[in-house]
């Protein structure tokens, strides 16, 4: 009731940020990481194309949203009262400013600092004769061959284009009829977007060199204008909760996601209005739909550039170490002795993950003690040895079960592969439910021991995916504890089977009870605040915009709670406001790792309370997606969760705090002050707890 009350006093557009500029003020840290020059210059670029490909997501999947429910007429308003017309007006106005900001930073900064370093980017016209005879054999052997001009005129209506393709609109003009038409080439995506010509470290932009040979495409004809174009399209589906078979309906959402309306039409700033005009009208775009881009399209395409073999030009390369318990595991081939002992933690990508996890499903597989393996799959890559363990466990007559999730954005043709590959192996697939992603990250081994059954379970913040394993921040949490082990055996059967959900002993599971349980912490901590004992609340997580969540955190530093939060990217809590959140800090660490694990703990007087898990603090997690968030009892772990969490709060090199007003300010080191790192201090203490023996991941 007192949340309730103090809310009147402030109205929602002060209480609460909103979600979608809180995003665009994330991607804005990735590009001032970019902008940075104390950052190594091919990590810039790296940042560069994050920025972009960030932005493309943006525009497909909240974008697209946003103008569906524009044109629907509906009334919908967002928790700081936004409509989506003034949201979607306020989106164009911040992305057209970062979109500026990246175009002068790529033009003025990083091509001249590629160029000092001996990697420049040109056009045709500056590379010397022998280059040009070079490019020329390049483009007639490995270029034009895929090409295909369309035109459009009689009998050719205005052509498909495919969302995200960089294309060249052309305005092509018979010199003998005095016919014009506008025609179009996609460049093509199966090519490298950078040529290397030449011996002097020259790339020449595929677009830049299909336009330079258009003579080739269009013989006897003359060039008007040529401009580049791309659009972005509505990427987002939604299965139906009575769809019958969930393999089916998304595959036809898949095809259907091709066609999706476009949301953005990205223009070369020097296009003439007569071009525009003509694609606006073949594409039904509207005005408030076009950017401008005052340089090059796709940056994501950059990403390229980091993979030139220039190591001094990158962050020096991490190995990750194996675990004392895990290296001696390894040495007397048996992952499971160490979790019969006790709980273990382990921290990707400092710690390995070929080492812990990996060899965790792959001694699983092949343990004639084990009878079972169970496991959720959300993400995977190819490298991953979970997909083949699965198989493996299935031939050597073992229950093997996985759960795939297909409506993971983005991965859901790999995901339907790898269960159709998984089925035919004999392993038992389950697709879970229509209206709940599985986004939970949890993996059961049943193994016999000693006449009986024992099980083991690891439960982790990150996907089960060895290549983002290398690059993501996240926890993992192995343990045979009875009730936990219990608790992930009934969470499964409940996925597999049918029934209504059970009791949980110890695992916080969403859309049940994970939310419910977090206030009764957060409340729990503000009553010790009241009573005048120590009360904390530390959050570190991807995105906190739960309402009800943010409304209970209000409350408890209302109470005299000191909160702080580590959020990477979104955030609607505004803190620092005098009288509703002066006991709020929030900050965003952004690094060579992306922070991606999710930490929940709270300290009420005597009592303390350590969680980690998959669920981020926003409503899909909570209450439409299948999470999972376990307890850590084990004080050494704890103290582990509690020293990452200040080296993050601490971090004075590639931390953001975020102010009352809504922006977020850089932090820096006093002149008196030294530079602190995050994830290098992390870094060093992986060195020193882990073997001697780094592996590849």
């Amino acid at each position: 009731m007192a949340a309730t009350r103090r809310k009147k006093r402030v109205g929602a557009e002060q209480r609460l940020l909103n979600r979608e500029l809180s995003w665009l003020d994330m991607n804005s840290r990735v590009l001032e990481l970019a902008a940075d020059p104390e950052v190594p210059l091919l990590e810039r670029i790296k940042f560069c194309s994050i920025f972009s490909s960030n932005l493309d997501e943006f525009f497909m999947i909240r974008v697209a949203g946003l103008a569906g429910q524009a044109a629907s007429g509906m009334t919908v308003r967002s928790p700081d009262g936004a409509t989506p017309e003034a949201t979607l007006a306020s989106i164009r106005e911040r992305v057209l400013e970062l979109t500026a900001t990246q175009a002068r930073l790529w033009t003025r900064e990083l091509q001249p600092a590629l160029a000092a370093e001996g990697v420049v980017l040109e056009n045709v016209e500056d590379c010397d004769e022998t280059e040009r005879i070079q490019l020329r054999s390049i483009f007639e052997q490995e270029i034009y061959p895929v090409l295909t001009p369309l035109a459009v005129g009689p009998g050719q209506p205005f052509p498909y284009i495919s969302g995200l393709s960089v294309s060249l609109a052309l305005f092509v003009r018979d010199p003998e009829t005095g016919e014009e038409r506008f025609a179009r080439i996609k460049v093509p995506e199966g090519l490298p977007r950078f040529l290397p010509v030449g011996s002097r470290g020259l790339l020449v932009p595929l677009e830049r060199a299909i336009s330079h040979h258009l003579a080739s495409l269009f013989p006897d004809m003359e060039i008007l204008e040529r401009s580049l174009f791309r659009v972005t399209r509505d990427a987002d589906f939604e299965v139906s909760d009575e769809a019958d078979d969930l393999l089916e309906a998304v595959e036809l959402e898949l095809r259907r996601r091709r066609f999706g309306d476009v949301v953005r039409l990205e223009v070369s700033s020097s296009m003439s209005q007569a071009m525009l005009e003509r694609l606006q009208q073949g594409l039904g775009v509207s005005e408030f739909e076009v950017y401008p881009i005052h340089g090059s399209l796709d940056l994501a395409d950059a990403m390229e550039l980091t993979k030139l073999p220039r190591p001094d030009l990158k962050d020096d390369p991490w190995l990750p170490v194996t675990r004392p318990p895990f290296g001696a595991a390894l040495e007397a081939n048996d992952l499971f002795a160490p979790i019969r002992v006790g709980d273990l933690l382990v921290h990707h990508p400092y710690d390995s993950f070929a080492t812990s996890f990996e060899a965790f499903v792959r001694s699983a597989a092949v343990d004639p003690n084990v009878i079972a393996l169970k496991t959720t799959v959300y993400r995977t890559s190819d490298e991953s040895p979970l997909v083949p363990a699965l198989i493996d466990a299935a031939e050597r007559g073992k229950q093997s079960v996985c759960l795939v999730e297909l409506k993971a954005r983005f991965d859901e043709r790999r995901n339907i592969e790898w269960s159709r590959a998984l089925e035919q192996a004999g392993v038992h697939v389950v697709y879970g439910f229509p209206s709940l992603k599985i986004h939970a990250k949890t993996t059961l081994v049943v193994r016999r021991e000693g006449g009986g059954l024992r099980r083991y379970v690891h439960l982790g913040t990150g996907n089960y995916h060895a290549l983002t394993a290398r690059t993501y921040e996240d926890f993992g949490l192995f343990t045979s504890d009875p009730e936990v082990a219990a608790d992930v055996a009934d969470l499964f059967n409940y996925l597999t089977g049918f029934g209504r959900p059970v009791t949980f002993r110890k695992i916080l599971v969403a859309p049940f009870t994970l939310r419910d349980r977090l206030i009764e912490e957060i409340r729990s901590v503000a009553a010790a605040a009241e009573r005048g004992e120590k009360a904390r609340v530390r959050l570190k997580l991807n995105a906190l915009t739960d309402e009800t969540v943010i409304e209970e955190l209000y409350a408890a530093s209302q109470a005299g709670a000191r909160i702080e939060i580590a959020a990477r990217s979104l955030c609607a809590l505004r803190p620092g406001v005098p009288g509703m959140s002066e006991g709020i800090e929030v900050r965003s660490v952004f690094g060579r790792f992306l922070e991606h694990s999710r930490l929940f703990m709270f300290e009420a007087g005597e009592r303390a309370a350590y969680y980690l898990g998959s669920a981020d603090l926003m409503p899909r997690n909570l209450d439409h997606r299948i999470e999972v968030v376990v307890p850590v009892d084990d004080p050494r772990h704890r103290d582990e969760l509690t020293a990452t969490f200040a080296s993050l709060m601490a971090d004075n090199t590639g931390a953001w705090r975020l102010l009352p007003s809504g922006a977020w300010e850089r932090v820096r080191p006093s002149k008196s002050d030294r530079g602190r790192s995050a994830q290098a201090t992390l870094g060093r203490r992986a060195r020193r707890r882990g073997s001697h023996r780094p592996l590849s991941r």
